[in-house]
């Protein structure tokens, strides 16, 4: 005679505050950095139709949102600067006097305390839209990099506690350490954009940014989405370079690649959920095709799940009131 063995639950039994106790993964608004476009002028903000909820913001309005974010907990802020005038090499970039840095330093006087990371990259920045500088036809990636390193290092000036080199050239990592070291800024840390594909999740992005390339495409520099291993080897290669922190973009499509950058990479690791996936979100749930708040959640927790220690996110206010709500 047999004795039937009883069918135990698979998932975990008890209360709900046992369940929240064991949960492996906590968001906090502490992980999120909010990314942020900033142009010339005062008291603007103009919506940013492609980005429900987004705006481009001149240096004052810039400030006061800052302080906004930080009585939520999000302590840092990506900086994307929209400039008045642009050229073929990207020279307003490093404009002592650019959005970028007039920001930098409105936020500073009103938040002190609240961590300034900023793009550097010339598509922001070119009449053409490309990220490097253009020969006969080609972005030309020796060329580049001083005119990145110039930029990096006028935001420096400006007050930024950390650079964020999202162009995708071979080198620039490097080339931006040396300019900081030798001006004096041995301390400030590079957050590389190391793992950036060739990603069709960008187009609201470039249409805020005004920054859609005039001709070709980005994927001469940025990551076919089909390779994997190359991931290993840009990230591999910007940390060889002096990169403090690296980061995978976007994040939704590409969570086995932060889980295997997590795995191989003992560096801080950041992991941008993009404008397109934030647009799809906010569109589905506009919709009545999603909750919100749930399907916003489950997003952010998936990404920290699989191994970002910093999650950059349109959602970051909205997300940290929903946190705080339920603490």
């Amino acid at each position: 005679m047999t004795t039937a063995i009883p069918i135990r639950p698979r998932r975990l039994r008890g209360s709900p505050a046992l369940r929240k106790m064991l949960r492996e993964v906590t968001l906090s608004p502490a992980d999120f950095i909010y990314p942020i476009f900033v142009t010339s002028g005062r008291g603007l903000r103009r919506p940013i139709p492609a980005l429900a909820g987004q705006c481009r913001l001149s240096p004052d309005e810039a400030a006061a949102l800052a302080a906004e974010v930080w009585r939520l907990g999000v302590g840092a802020l990506l900086l994307f600067g929209i400039p008045d005038y642009k050229d073929a090499v990207g020279s307003s970039g490093a404009d002592p006097e650019g959005p970028v840095q007039e920001a930098i330093r409105a936020i500073k006087k009103a938040v002190p305390e609240m961590l300034l990371i900023t793009d550097v990259c010339l598509c922001e920045y070119t009449d053409h839209g490309h990220c490097g500088l253009i020969r006969e036809g080609l972005v030309d990636n020796d060329a580049t990099l001083p005119h990145l390193a110039a930029q990096a290092l006028s935001h420096a000036r400006a007050g930024a506690d950390m650079v964020a080199p999202s162009d995708m050239m071979d080198g620039r990592v490097a080339a931006i350490r040396a300019v900081l070291d030798s001006e004096g800024y041995s301390r400030l840390p590079i957050m590389a954009y190391s793992v950036k594909y060739a990603s069709a999740f960008y187009g609201p992005f470039r249409e805020a940014a005004g920054s859609a390339p005039r001709f070709g495409d980005r994927q001469s520099y940025q990551m076919d989405p089909a390779r994997r291993l190359e991931a290993r080897l840009e990230a591999d290669l910007d940390i060889a370079e002096g990169a403090d922190l690296v980061m995978v973009k976007p994040a939704g499509p590409y969570l086995d690649i932060i889980r295997e950058i997590r795995d191989r990479c003992a560096r801080p690791l950041a992991a941008y959920q993009v404008s397109g996936e934030y647009a799809m979100l906010m569109a589905a749930a506009g919709a009545g095709l999603l909750d919100e708040k749930a399907a916003a959640l489950e997003s952010l927790t998936a990404i920290k799940r699989a191994g970002a220690d910093l999650i950059l996110t349109y959602l970051a206010p909205q997300a940290a009131r929903w946190l705080r709500e339920a603490s």
